[in-house]
């Protein structure tokens, strides 16, 4: 019985977070029709993130990009790497970059608003700038956009470098490197693998 309890506790937690994040009910291509097993596997998971990060990234954001990362066959561990290396290991979701020549970049996962209306119609999600902020609206983006990149370029060196640079940048730095290692990718990925290797022995 109390083992019952727990687990409508634990799916009622769940429910929160989809009645709490706006564009889950907006968008006809996300879901987050989530069972107790696949709820308490990601939640696992999550709690390895919320320490590593000394509770910066919130349990909640981890179960989220656990679960919708998996959706998409990309390892959780790599979503947290970028967003670590994006925010700088502060994971605030409020984070405005600094100015470039293409202007600022904001939230979580750092998009520029000249990148995440696209990345925002391509997966079918609503978009507007102030949603940038929203971490759940951060993360999904950052997964859609992985995954659009990964099918694009089928290896994690090229679509990290693009996600850091832009495709137009990956292509020049591909022509000035001879290939597409670039210091983003490589720290991701071994960071990633490190965490991978931790979460296996779980």
């Amino acid at each position: 019985m109390e083992e019952l309890e727990e687990k409508s506790e634990e799916l009622e937690e769940a429910e929160t977070i989809a009645n709490n994040v706006d564009f889950l009910q907006e968008s006809s291509g996300i879901e987050w029709d989530i069972s107790y097993h696949e709820w308490a596997d990601a939640r696992q998971e999550a709690k390895t993130f919320k320490e590593e990060s000394s509770g910066r990234f919130s349990l909640n954001w981890g179960t989220y990009m656990v679960y919708q990362s998996k959706k998409r066959d990309i390892s959780p561990a790599l979503v947290y790497e970028l967003l670590k290396v994006e925010t700088g290991g502060t994971f605030d979701p409020t984070l405005t970059g600094p100015q470039t020549k293409y202007g600022h970049a904001y939230g979580l996962a750092q998009f520029m608003k000249n990148t995440g209306p696209w990345i925002a119609d391509l997966a079918d999600l609503p978009y507007s700038d102030s949603m940038l902020f929203d971490p759940y609206y951060s993360i999904q983006l950052s997964i859609e956009y992985l995954d659009y990149l990964h099918d694009k370029y089928d290896n994690w060196d090229q679509a990290l470098t693009a996600y850091h640079r832009g495709m137009s940048g990956l292509k020049t730095y591909e022509e000035e490197n001879g290939n597409a290692k670039s210091w983003y990718a490589v720290e991701i990925q071994e960071k990633a693998e490190d965490k991978q290797e931790l979460l296996a022995k779980q």
